[in-house]
């Protein structure tokens, strides 16, 4: 079962979210948080989710400044994360992605789009997966080989 984790000061933006992620992949699990602080305290209890859905202005600890520590944290790093934003200025653009930002989602957002996206990333994320046990085998058969 995937997981997704969404971040957003806004109540309203968290509810619409989860009902649209909830209907169209029945089989994820949504979790919500309202702040970054509150992302970083549920990546220290669980720390694998398949995407983060981050918004990008929240007061005290922006999408920024969370997805800085998200990279910064060795077991966090690889985990896809797409900016939920009003409005993408060219300083956070560019921020975004020297942090390898999987996707901008544009606020309000539209429940195809936001699920289209979403399904997009976690295709991705689901064959780099595979891909990455793919190479792990072959390189313990190699190993098993070497032995022999």
């Amino acid at each position: 079962m995937s997981k997704i984790l969404v971040v957003d000061d806004d109540e309203m933006n968290l509810q619409m979210a989860e009902f649209i992620l909830k209907k169209d992949f029945p089989n994820v699990e949504v979790t919500c948080v309202d702040s970054g602080y509150k992302c970083i305290e549920r990546l220290q209890k669980q720390t694998t989710y398949d995407l983060i859905l981050l918004d990008v202005q929240m007061p005290r600890m922006d999408g920024i400044k969370t997805l800085e520590m998200i990279r910064a944290h060795q077991n966090w790093q690889s985990i896809p994360v797409a900016f939920l934003t009003a409005s993408a200025d060219k300083n956070t653009v560019i921020k975004a992605g020297l942090l390898k930002v999987a996707d901008y989602i544009k606020k309000p957002f539209m429940p195809k789009d936001l699920s289209e996206r979403v399904k997009k990333i976690l295709d991705a994320n689901q064959k780099k997966k595979a891909e990455e046990q793919e190479a792990e085998a072959d390189l313990m058969a190699q190993l098993m080989n070497l032995g022999e």
